[in-house]
């Protein structure tokens, strides 16, 4: 399947507010605000159908069009309506190509531990320095054979080349290898069957 672009043509907002908002969405747009780099923020248009495509992928990266101003903006926060799940606001920082920023990668586990082990994810992302052009997709931890009592840490990650942890991730555990425990079987409460008063003799 073929990437899709991440170029977008992008318009400068000029109305404000909650109807505003309503009647820009309902135009087939998507309402976003950029900053970074010491600029004022600026409001803008985003095209819906091609923006919900591209925020499918973490950490997306856009290159926007705004009105013939090129800028590029990594995707930073993303506002759903809480019910019907629709994209009501996209918060964008500017980014520079070569520039280097902090963000939180996910972890996918493949392959399948030992027989009659399970694998237990303690962290489901990892935060990374990355160049701005090149954050991975995500980063695979391979637990193909491994046995019960194996521990991976974030240390213990395969990251790509230019991708670094930031330093208060490196002992974080990402994941456990361990037997399921088995559910004790209830014991017959034999003290409280001896405990129990005796029945009197019938006299």
């Amino acid at each position: 399947m073929a990437e899709l672009d991440n170029k977008l043509d992008a318009t400068v907002r000029t109305s404000f507010g909650k109807g505003a908002a309503r009647k820009i969405r309902a135009a087939g747009e998507i309402p976003a605000v950029i900053y970074g780099h010491g600029t004022d923020p600026k409001h803008i248009n985003l095209p819906g159908h091609q923006t919900m495509l591209l925020l499918r992928k973490a950490n997306a990266l856009l290159e926007l069009n705004i009105e013939g101003d090129e800028q590029l903006a990594l995707v930073k926060d993303v506002q759903r309506d809480p019910v019907r799940q629709i994209i009501e606001h996209v918060d964008l920082i500017l980014v520079r190509k070569g520039e280097r920023v902090e963000v939180e990668v996910p972890v996918h586990v493949v392959g399948e531990s030992f027989s009659g082990t399970i694998v237990l994810q303690d962290a489901s992302t990892v935060l990374v320095s990355a160049e701005a052009t090149h954050i991975p997709e995500n980063i695979e931890v391979n637990v193909e054979g491994l046995q019960d009592g194996t521990t991976i840490l974030a240390t213990d990650l395969e990251l790509p080349k230019g991708t670094k942890l930031v330093d208060e991730e490196a002992e974080i555990v990402i994941l456990t290898v361990t037997e399921p425990q088995e559910a004790p079987e209830p014991e017959e409460d034999a003290e409280a069957t001896a405990d129990a008063p005796a029945e009197e003799d019938a006299e």
